[in-house]
């Protein structure tokens, strides 16, 4: 028996997974809670497909189950939430491949039992974080990455998405994510220079423009935005590179190769391959597009990638590293007198903060869907988690004081709706609440704005790509105006479409416009036609202007 666990600890060491695997089926008719930890872990490091993620997750389970007050039962626990996690995370798993939500729910019984028995352990706190951001229940997340905090355990990755996740709530003030941002800055590793190849200033006929990414593909929102410089510049005065942070590739990220100079997959790279790779093109900009968003490798930036560093795009607050240079914002974003909350230079772009390139097929109006009805329908397709108790109470109002009115709500990313529809339950409207599931093709998710007459925006984290599609399609978007970057991006948008009076000044004032609109038809006719017909000759999809202002930034800033 010696011999065999020579054997297992042999072949993990040399990284023979499948052998492994092999060895432990097969020699082993009890396996013991650390004999299936190992072979769940070698299965995910083997190969991270559907079924050996079911049955690393079952293994994990069982391991935990036999043992669940020893150490190694501990450690298969925490195996189990986050393979159950990841798993869940995954857009290809087959809907009825698990019962995730029973299976959450299980784990958070297993987590109780287990915090009650072990006491205060870091990486326990972390997976109960990870499974209540997964039921959409985002007070308890931040609960509990408060705990670590409280604690002294964050770490970058933990605290980033304590940061992250208080964008939803109505918690914080911009000081706060300025001071807990300037905080992350100390987690982030500094590697040192001797490892690291030196930018060296050449004076090039080009300006050259980095790009970094974790989402060059498909329909991901970020194209859209990225399509709109990437398509109209002047190549004989910038040289564009692609950085590339996934292993997965397709056709958009293809078509988007062939619009730039260099594209590099930096994925598989470490830290120091990562920055030399990039660092070794001296480039004059680099746009972190990420932030701190759940696929960041935002520690590449703290060791400077460019000669200057600037934040744009995905992510629509400070990051607080100091080498972070610039944020491109607009006017409407973020007021001259609360430029002492973002660390970053602000940058103010004319008109808007960033320009959709549209769609390349016909656009056409869309007779609003209450001609047919004789309803109102209202709709959202932001991601859930932007659904916080206040939103809900709102839309709750609206749809109590507009009569028979409906509300269609669509998420872009994966979420339990358990939570959201008891709330709406709790506010006797959750009948006229309809949910509907994701569409694997694009167009039939563009397509499911000709269901709705008016759009309503989150808050305080607004939806940015939702609000443009929204308008491209011709609908009215509802927001509130914000007190930072981040919960500002809808009056923005409505600004530059001359929507100014769409943009809701608190809570009452949001329920007082909707109302108005959903029970005035030809106020919402004679709308819905003025955004079709001017949305296009807007800022928001001007791909020309915004581009010709966007490099004429970067020729001013550069000197």
């Amino acid at each position: 028996m010696k011999e065999k666990f020579e054997k297992l600890n042999k072949l993990f060491v040399e990284k023979k997974y499948s052998e492994l695997i092999f060895l432990i089926e097969s020699s082993f008719d009890q396996k013991t809670s650390r004999l299936l930890n190992v072979l769940a872990v070698a299965r995910l490091l083997n190969n991270k497909n559907q079924k050996s993620f079911i049955l690393a997750i079952n293994e994990f389970k069982e391991g935990y189950t036999q043992e669940p007050k020893s150490q190694i039962g501990l450690e298969c626990l925490k195996n189990y939430i986050n393979a159950l996690v990841d798993f869940y995370d995954q857009k290809n798993v087959s809907d009825n491949s698990l019962n995730f939500l029973n299976l959450f729910n299980e784990a958070l019984d297993f987590l109780d039992k287990a915090h009650k028995h072990f006491g205060y352990d870091p990486k326990l706190i972390s997976a109960t974080a990870r499974i209540y951001k997964r039921l959409n229940d985002i007070d308890k997340t931040l609960y509990y990455y408060s705990i670590l905090s409280k604690k002294g355990d964050l770490n970058s990755t933990t605290l980033s998405s304590w940061i992250f996740f208080n964008n939803y709530t109505n918690s914080w003030t911009q000081k706060d994510y300025f001071k807990y941002s300037k905080l992350l800055d100390n987690y982030l590793i500094k590697y040192p220079e001797e490892n690291l190849i030196q930018l060296k200033k050449q004076n090039y006929s080009k300006i050259k423009i980095g790009f970094f990414s974790s989402h060059f593909h498909g329909n991901h929102s970020i194209t859209y935005f990225l399509k709109t410089i990437l398509e109209n510049y002047d190549f004989n005065k910038f040289e564009i590179y692609l950085y590339l942070n996934n292993k997965f590739e397709d056709e958009g990220t293809k078509y988007l190769q062939n619009l730039v100079f260099k594209f590099k997959n930096i994925f598989f790279l470490s830290d120091v391959e990562a920055i030399n790779s990039i660092r070794s093109d001296n480039l004059d900009f680099i746009f972190d597009l990420e932030g701190i968003t759940s696929s960041n490798r935002i520690t590449l930036f703290k060791n400077r990638l460019a000669f200057k560093q600037v934040s744009w795009l995905g992510y629509c607050n400070t990051l607080g590293i100091a080498e972070m240079d610039y944020i491109f914002t607009d006017p409407n974003l973020i007021f001259s007198n609360e430029a002492e909350f973002y660390s970053e230079k602000i940058i103010y772009l004319p008109n808007i903060w960033n320009c959709h390139s549209g769609f390349n097929f016909s656009r056409t109006e869309n007779i609003t869907p209450y001609v047919k009805n004789k309803y109102i329908t209202f709709g959202s397709f932001n991601n859930f988690n932007k659904i916080n108790d206040r939103v809900i109470n709102v839309w709750s109002q609206i749809l109590k004081r507009v009569n028979n009115s409906k509300l269609i709500l669509k998420s872009s990313s994966k979420v339990e709706t358990d939570r959201l529809k008891n709330i709406f339950k709790q506010n006797s409207v959750l009948e006229a609440v309809k949910f509907l599931d994701p569409k694997k093709e694009f167009k039939d998710h563009l397509y499911l704005y000709r269901n709705i007459d008016i759009a309503l925006d989150t808050f305080p984290y607004n939806g940015v790509t939702t609000s443009f599609e929204a308008i491209w399609m011709g609908i009215p978007v509802i927001t509130m105006r914000g007190f930072n970057f981040n919960s500002r991006c809808g009056e923005s948008i409505n600004k530059n479409i001359r929507m100014e009076k769409l943009i809701a000044n608190n809570d009452e004032d949001y329920i007082s416009k909707a109302i108005n609109i959903g029970n005035n038809r030809t106020n919402l006719l004679d709308l819905r036609k003025e955004i079709f017909e001017n949305s296009l000759n807007s800022s928001l999809f001007n791909v020309k202007d915004f581009a010709y202002h966007f490099y004429s930034t970067l020729i001013k800033i550069k000197v």
